[in-house]
């Protein structure tokens, strides 16, 4: 299965792009602590709604799946590693990372999520 789970903070502002499609495509500079304390920075692909609060700082919990894309950029063929996300949800004062996790998982289209939801409910 390839479902990723993150929870992180926004790097830069959201960049949005417009598909040829006229899909909007925001791009989103996560940066994610490692196991040893380290910040990584993930690139995230979203297509739903962003908020006009979200800015450098901003802390989200993401799920979705890791892709790898193609495209063509000053003629020579390029590739780009992200996650695509299904779900982006604002961890505030009023909603922990946990509740911004429960419903970012809520939200995922995948059946795995369900599993995930029961994993994280036994253990919290």
């Amino acid at each position: 299965m390839n479902i990723v789970i993150l929870t992180g903070r926004l790097s830069s502002s959201p960049r949005a792009s417009e598909l040829p499609s006229g899909t909007v495509r925001w791009n989103l500079e996560l940066s994610c602590p490692d196991d040893q304390g380290r910040l990584l920075g993930v690139p995230v692909s979203w297509e739903g709604d962003v908020s006009d609060a979200w800015d450098t700082g901003t802390e989200l919990v993401v799920c979705g799946a890791v892709r790898r894309r193609f495209f063509r950029s000053s003629g020579a063929t390029q590739s780009r590693t992200e996650v695509i996300a299904a779900s982006v949800v604002e961890v505030t004062a009023r909603r922990s990372a946990r509740q911004a996790l429960d419903r970012a998982l809520r939200a995922h289209p995948d059946p795995l999520a369900a599993a995930l939801r029961s994993a994280a409910s036994v253990a919290a």
